[in-house]
């Protein structure tokens, strides 16, 4: 009888909560309640933006972009929910969907013309009156952002709050406990400041020597942490920033850098300052340089003790900085705020002291009966935990193969040797095949050797993440069609959330055991701390991390009671090293296979129209 709100890991997730798994479990328990979903505005069209967009002299809309923008046009005359999921073909990393969106910093709210027509508005009042709302973690603490800072909350008042997939709460909340600041940002605000400028406050400023001042702090910056410039949006530079300046970096040359883009923001809000009360579009753009002048001034600050800083570099430069210990912070948020005596939540209907209800349900919480590697990282102890078994019959429906033929997952030759194993298999099953990567380069090499292999019109169809928006890769391989099999190979998002029920996928590939990379700086960084707390960096976490990855992807294979197949993880160590006992523990029971013969006879059994034969029926 309460308001629920339901979070969850990802927007693919949440649409499948929404438009399949509510329904029907509404239907079941005959239940009249009123559903709705809610996104980040990145999620929903801003009418403001795409009259906007069609007009940008220097936005790259030809070719395909052009064509992803007349779609996103067509779309937008019928679209009652502006969610821009709803698009035919259209690559979530398409350049005209930033331009076709708003954020926090950009939005005119009440000030827009289109105002009444927002998408986003119109959700978040759907939302207000629903019984039970579907978000995703990232919105959930951005509305308790906004809610600290002061302004008025995104999200209705709810009794109940559940949270599934809740075993990356503790890396979402790292983010927003933590600072960020983008070079991607920048340019956008040089782009607005030309559009923006010379429309409203023409000949009052000079606005294209603002944009030229911004774009060339921005290559400067670049080209310091890149050696000769930002690489592609595919490969990805990751560098520590442990003491004043990042690795490789000279100290001083790097202070100039981050004061010269300083001095280029307070130039641009100097501009602005002089005519930022004349339209809401100018006054918007003033605030977004004030922010993004907080943020990069931040990091001109020594780093917060207790938290690590770093630097991504794929097309644009970020900053980041992260608190190493998130458990305080959540804490507070589940004992939440302190209520005035007889306060009342009239959206919620329910008075302030009642304390809320908060649920955290996945898969993957935890290997032990007190769930410590997630309750201790998410600030719950003392909370009840239920472990419920899964419905599936493992032993029946799935058995596990550990490859020794292959070299050593160390080795630099695994990942090709592993791709031409793979074809063997993939011939014998005629696709129906997922291979999970543990790195951007492992991805790169087997989909290469898989996609010359099998060439189109073959019978079998190589589908590799990246190479098409990720919702048409999933569709594809989930509804294959006519006699073609599939085979996809997808990195880190594909681990979780990817739900493939019935014959579609039979066997489950994952290259290397799922360790946290070393070279990650906060991994390094967590691992130094416990080291000085005197406990062990592999065990107490690299370890505990490796159980849950594997237990996650491993699940990617069994997703209903009548499915069958095999998993296969390519790494010997799963049997030679002694830790590979606590690994086994976190997969499901499945009979072991001891042999490559045994392997074809299961895959040979999964040909045919029955399982019967199935190794373990």
């Amino acid at each position: 009888g309460e308001r629920v709100l339901v979070s969850t890991a990802t927007k693919a997730l949440q649409d499948q909560l929404h438009g399949r798994d509510l329904p029907l479990l509404l239907q079941a328990l005959d239940l009249p309640a009123r559903t709705a979903v809610l996104k980040g505005r990145a999620s929903y069209l801003c009418r403001h933006h795409l009259a906007q967009a069609r007009h940008d002299g220097e936005a790259p809309w030809g070719g395909r972009h052009g064509a992803d923008l007349a779609r996103i046009e067509l779309w937008a005359q019928a679209t009652k929910t502006g969610d821009l999921a709803e698009v035919p073909n259209l690559d979530e990393r398409s350049p005209v969907v930033a331009r076709v969106t708003s954020t926090k910093e950009s939005c005119l709210g009440q000030g827009c013309p289109h105002f009444h027509q927002c998408h986003v508005y119109l959700a978040r009042r759907e939302a207000q009156a629903a019984d039970v709302v579907v978000i995703n973690h990232h919105l959930f603490f951005a509305d308790l952002e906004l809610r600290e800072s002061g302004m008025a909350e995104l999200l209705p008042g709810a009794a109940v709050v559940v949270f599934d997939e809740a075993h990356q709460l503790a890396e979402t909340a790292s983010e927003f406990f933590g600072a960020q600041w983008g070079t991607g940002q920048v340019l956008d605000l040089a782009q607005d400041v030309v559009a923006v400028g010379q429309r409203c406050a023409r000949g009052l400023a000079d606005w294209q020597g603002q944009r030229e001042r911004l774009r060339q702090r921005v290559s400067e910056l670049c080209l310091l942490v890149g050696e000769g410039g930002a690489p592609s949006s595919a490969l990805q530079v990751q560098l520590r920033w442990a003491g004043q300046a990042p690795d490789r970096v000279d100290a001083q040359t790097w202070a100039a850098a981050l004061q010269a883009m300083v001095q280029a923001l307070r130039s641009t809000l100097a501009a602005l300052d002089c005519v930022a009360e004349m339209t809401p579009e100018l006054a918007h753009l003033h605030r977004r340089t004030v922010v993004l002048l907080e943020r990069l001034q931040h990091f001109v600050s020594p780093s917060q003790e207790g938290c690590v800083r770093w630097l991504n570099l794929a097309g644009q430069l970020r900053l980041h900085e992260s608190p190493l210990d998130v458990a305080p912070a959540l804490s507070q948020v589940w004992a939440g705020p302190d209520p005035e005596p007889g306060a009342w939540d009239e959206e919620a209907g329910v008075s302030a002291s009642q304390a809320r209800s908060w649920i955290f349900t996945s898969a993957t919480l935890g290997d032990d009966a007190g769930l410590d590697w997630f309750v201790d990282a998410c600030g719950l102890q003392g909370a009840c935990t239920l472990r419920v078994d899964s419905p599936f019959d493992y032993a029946r429906q799935a058995a596990l193969y550990v490859p020794q033929q292959l070299p050593p997952a160390t080795d630099t030759a695994h990942s090709e040797r592993l791709a031409h194993w793979v074809v063997d298999a993939v011939q014998r099953l005629g696709g129906r095949t997922l291979v999970l990567t543990t790195s951007a380069r492992a991805l790169q090499v087997i989909g290469s050797v898989l996609q010359q292999r099998f060439v189109a019109g073959c019978g079998i169809e190589v589908l590799v993440q990246g190479q098409a928006p990720k919702r048409r890769i999933m569709e594809r391989f989930r509804a294959p069609e006519g006699v073609t099999g599939h085979v996809l190979v997808g990195s880190a998002s594909f681990w979780e959330g990817f739900d493939v029920p019935g014959d579609a996928l039979q066997l489950l590939v994952i290259d290397k055991l799922p360790f946290p990379s070393p070279g990650d700086p906060l991994v390094e960084a967590l691992g130094q701390r416990l080291k000085q707390l005197g406990r062990s960096a592999f065990r107490d976490h690299a370890l505990p991390a490796a159980a849950i990855a594997l237990k996650q992807g491993a699940g990617r294979l069994i997703r209903s009671e009548s499915d069958s197949g095999v998993l296969v993880v390519a790494d010997e160590r799963l049997l030679r090293m002694g830790y590979g006992k606590r690994l086994l523990r976190a997969l499901p029971a499945m009979r072991q296979l001891q042999s490559q013969q045994e392997f074809e006879a299961a895959l040979d059994a999964l040909t045919r129209t029955s399982t019967k034969d199935f190794p373990g029926t």
